[in-house]
């Protein structure tokens, strides 16, 4: 049986004698909070570009002479670009959390995905499994409108509310529920047809529970729609949705929740990759919670769904994948600085007839595809054919001591690929904005913040979707980290 353990930190081997890698103010820590107005741009912004794009991403790795550990163990920061009438606006402010205040104190305070301070087991008891967690509320992942207004979220049970306009930090805000639960995922999905957020929360215990819940965008309570057990609580950045349907594809990466009470690692070193599972897709019903089907899969490992839909009665499922979880091995930061190799994500269709008990695989492309987007108001949970990501240049990843480097826009039906690549250049997610009188899916622009190298700093690249073509970009006086996930929201 092939147990193989991703429980120790990585050991890279020496150093070589090569330059570093052109990336590394990537993963550097951003130490200024500013404020630009009117950032130097080159072309022309669509006139109908209205809105504000916030980011979200690590951009501390120290606290004090102590280091974190990993790419997603970083303090939070927001990162504002507006637009109108031509001109881009700039700001970006640190989330004051519990987390980031330790961190200015100089030390690591709380447990993050791969960093952990040295706690006793009454402790990491107290701090795991206790129902009001003491958390760090480094909501480091995504921002998503809720309650309301905004809030960045991370993998555990909490919101970190701010206002948008200034990105002051309002305060961490926990659920007003009995649902409990100790992790998450920070990619809620808006039901389609509906305003409702709809997510999981993994609830430990002798009996592990998956706990699929509905939210009013307006409300911190949530809406139980079903209980599935879980013998093997596995790690799951994401979901899928669709009209009818969630769609929980459990990876074989798992955890023995009394490992993860009394192993004394961090987080996410407690898991196991564990092939001779497989993976799971558990298919439940929006409207009553009860479970359409499970279906078995090949092991295989993914932090992002692409796209779910139904047709007929067969269900897609399209991933950014991999072989398996040693991706999580490849992102801690000595591996990043160093310029190693990262395994190549790549996008992968699953289909499921939804009577029958198999699953399907077959590649979308053979371009890496990782952090991806689509039309997301107009095709969630629905058919579609085009999605949006980072890739690598010639479809390899860190060939010569190299990181995402490319934009890739992926056509799902025919197979065919377009690419944005500039020597030396690094983007971000791509953020999909459609037109106001958009006629088809791919009528808008896409928005990708992208570290340029040879000049230390920054810019937001603007490309027109439909031609894959550079409109503008917007200069940043300064190199911004490498982050996660953002929302545009029209002005």
């Amino acid at each position: 049986m092939d147990t193989t353990s991703l429980g120790t930190a990585p050991t890279r081997a020496a150093a070589d004698s090569q330059t570093p890698p052109a990336y590394l103010p990537g993963f550097a820590s951003l130490d200024i909070e500013t404020d630009v107005e009117s950032l130097p741009v080159r072309g022309s912004l669509p006139t109908w570009l209205s809105g504000e794009l916030i980011r979200n991403g690590p951009a501390q790795f120290e606290a004090g002479p102590q280091a974190f550990r990993h790419w997603f163990d970083g303090q939070a920061m927001l990162h504002r670009f507006s637009f109108a009438n031509g001109v881009v606006n700039y700001r970006n402010r640190f989330l004051d959390t519990p987390g980031m205040r330790s961190a200015r104190d100089g030390r690591i305070g709380y447990g993050e995905f791969a960093s952990d301070p040295c706690r006793s087991i009454f402790t990491r008891y107290f701090t795991r499994f206790q129902r009001q967690p003491e958390v760090s509320g480094n909501a480091c992942v995504n921002v998503v409108p809720m309650n309301g207004g905004m809030a960045a979220l991370t993998e555990v049970p909490i919101a970190v509310r701010f206002d948008p306009e200034t990105l002051a930090t309002l305060g961490i805000e926990g659920y007003q529920d009995p649902l409990g639960g100790q992790v998450t995922t920070a990619h809620p999905h808006q039901v389609p047809g509906s305003g409702d957020l709809v997510n999981y929360v993994l609830r430990f215990g002798p009996t592990s529970e998956y706990l699929i819940y509905r939210q009013h965008p307006d409300s911190m309570t949530r809406e139980l729609i079903a209980t599935i057990p879980a013998k093997h609580p596995g790690y799951l950045h994401s979901f899928g949705v669709t009209e009818d349907y969630v769609v929980l594809a459990v990876f074989p990466f798992v955890v023995n929740p009394i490992g993860l009470l009394l192993g004394g690692k961090p987080f996410i070193e407690n898991y196991t990759w564990r092939p001779e599972l497989g993976t799971t897709f558990i298919v439940v019903r929006l409207s009553d919670g009860s479970v359409r089907g499970t279906y078995q899969a090949e092991p295989f490992f993914a932090f992002h769904h692409i796209n779910a839909h139904v047709t007929g009665n067969e269900l897609v499922v399209d991933a950014s994948s991999y072989t398996d979880a040693t991706v999580i091995d490849a992102l801690y930061l000595d591996h990043l600085r160093a310029g190693d190799p990262i395994p190549k994500p790549a996008p992968t269709r699953y289909r499921m007839d939804l009577d029958g008990d198999t699953v399907r695989s077959e590649p979308l492309s053979p371009q890496a595809l990782e952090l991806p987007q689509i039309n997301y108001r107009a095709h969630n949970g629905r058919p579609y054919r085009f999605a949006y990501g980072v890739g690598c240049h010639d479809g390899r990843t860190s060939a010569g001591r190299d990181f995402f480097n490319q934009l890739v826009k992926l056509d799902v039906d025919d197979h065919t690929s377009d690419v944005w690549y500039e020597p030396g250049c690094y983007p971000g997610e791509p953020v999909f904005v459609p037109s106001p009188d958009a006629t088809s899916e791919d009528d808008g622009v896409v928005l990708s913040v992208v570290l340029d190298s040879a000049t230390g700093t920054s810019f937001m690249l603007v490309l027109d979707a439909g031609t894959w073509r550079e409109v503008a970009r917007a200069g940043v006086p300064h190199a911004i980290p490498f982050g996660f996930h953002g929302q545009f929201t029209r002005g």
